[in-house]
């Protein structure tokens, strides 16, 4: 049976914040109109586009297509875990069908030994940020592709060798007597040569822009990496470089991380309408944003504030005990009547666009429901429970 839903109740909710006509709506409308003149920078899993504002064209970077590099060197610092995954698929199958894994490894290991070269780092993949360093690239690949196929070579004759005590104390951890350079420093080498590149890329072409980082809007959006990754400011890479770039002038509570909302496809052939035909709603987005932080500040002035970032103070298990602390996290709720930090928490979900907005107690009333065997009825509702409501149809009109 479906569940019921009250028309009014319901009218009553979409007046706020649902439907293109609802006061959120128009308010969101408002704020993106007195933005219009501010720079947007919006940042894909693939491109950088900048929307200088009051409708100039706007100038876009595609940074995943234009990397150089990226996939030879992933395929190198994924050997580790190639290797690791090999003793998993061994333990877990044990028909043997992980030789053929370990088979189809060790021939793409060869060939790309085979091809590793000083020539092709400098003069094919020729990345800018790699100049002067190609032959010790092209050192470092060799040697991770010969200690790569010494270790299959020896799993596939001696099975027992595919166990990840080995494979730690014989080829990932330091300390190995055979090997100079333990392949855990190779996976950091390759990471950060693509980090590297990307950065000096994106910071070359931020700095070109002249971007006046105090007025710039800065939104992420979309999926960066693999699905649960980049959904924060201190986890999303992107973000990183963007804060680095702004020499630490963009503040960070200009930055916005949306990993649901659309962006726009990589141009091709320089062609920009699907750019420009999102740039209304990526706006929207942003001061839609932005205006909810504020009216949190502005609703619960006298209440600790929120403060984006890996703060000492405000970090998650903290309690908070003046108006004059903030928060970075959900403070911890002490008892059912601890108005402070039950409201800062109404706060933090405004002002933290981490935050889910229904979300500001929805953990206590868990935690609560497990100390009390799950029974709804033995739980107090901060609220609700205990206060001197007058009964229903008795309370006075409003004026």
């Amino acid at each position: 049976m479906p569940a019921h839903e009250s028309p009014e109740l319901v009218d009553l909710f979409t007046a706020y914040t649902a439907g293109p006509d609802s006061i959120g709506a128009h308010l969101r409308a408002s704020a993106a109109r007195t933005r219009a003149g501010d720079p947007l920078l919006v940042v894909t899993g693939a491109d950088m586009a900048l929307y200088p504002g009051d409708g100039g064209p706007p100038t876009v970077l595609p940074y995943r297509l234009s990397n150089r590099g990226f996939k030879e060197l992933a395929a190198v610092s994924h050997l580790g875990t190639a290797l690791a995954s090999l003793i998993e698929l061994r333990h877990r199958e044990p028909d043997g069908t992980w030789r053929r894994d370990a088979d189809r490894l060790l021939h793409h290991v060869r060939r790309a030994r085979a091809a590793n070269s000083t020539a092709l780092w400098r003069d094919r993949i020729a990345a800018i940020s790699y100049r002067g360093r190609e032959a010790d690239i092209a050192a470092m690949i060799d040697y991770a592709c010969a200690i790569t196929e010494r270790y299959l070579v020896r799993a596939l004759a001696d099975p027992s060798l595919l166990d990840h005590r080995t494979l730690r104390e014989t080829y990932l951890d330091d300390g190995h007597h055979e090997l100079p350079v333990s392949f855990n420093r190779i996976m950091v080498a390759t990471f950060f040569l693509v980090g590297l590149d990307t950065s000096h890329r994106l910071i070359t072409w931020l700095d070109d822009q002249g971007i006046d980082w105090t007025r710039t809007m800065v939104v992420v959006v979309g999926r960066i990496g693999r699905p649960t990754a980049g959904v924060t400011w201190r986890t999303n890479g992107v973000a990183g470089m963007v804060l680095a770039a702004s020499r630490g002038e963009l503040p960070l509570d200009r930055l916005y991380i949306a990993p649901h909302a659309a962006g726009f496809a990589t141009p091709v052939d320089g062609d920009l309408r699907e750019v420009r035909a999102v740039e209304g709603q990526l706006r929207q987005l942003w001061a839609g944003t932005r205006v909810t932080v504020e009216l949190g500040a502005a609703m619960f002035e006298g209440y600790p504030a929120f403060c984006p970032g890996d703060a000492d103070l405000g970090r998650d298990g903290q309690t908070v005990t003046r108006a004059a602390d903030v928060v970075s996290e959900q403070p911890l709720i002490r008892a059912v009547d601890d108005w402070l930090t039950l409201i800062t928490r109404l706060r933090l979900v405004m002002e933290d666009p981490r935050q889910l907005l229904s979300g500001a107690v929805t953990d206590y009333a868990a935690q609560q429901l497990i100390a009390h065997a799950n029974d709804p009825r033995a739980v107090t509702v901060p609220g609700l429970d205990n206060e001197p409501y007058p009964a229903h149809g008795t309370a006075h009109a409003a004026a």
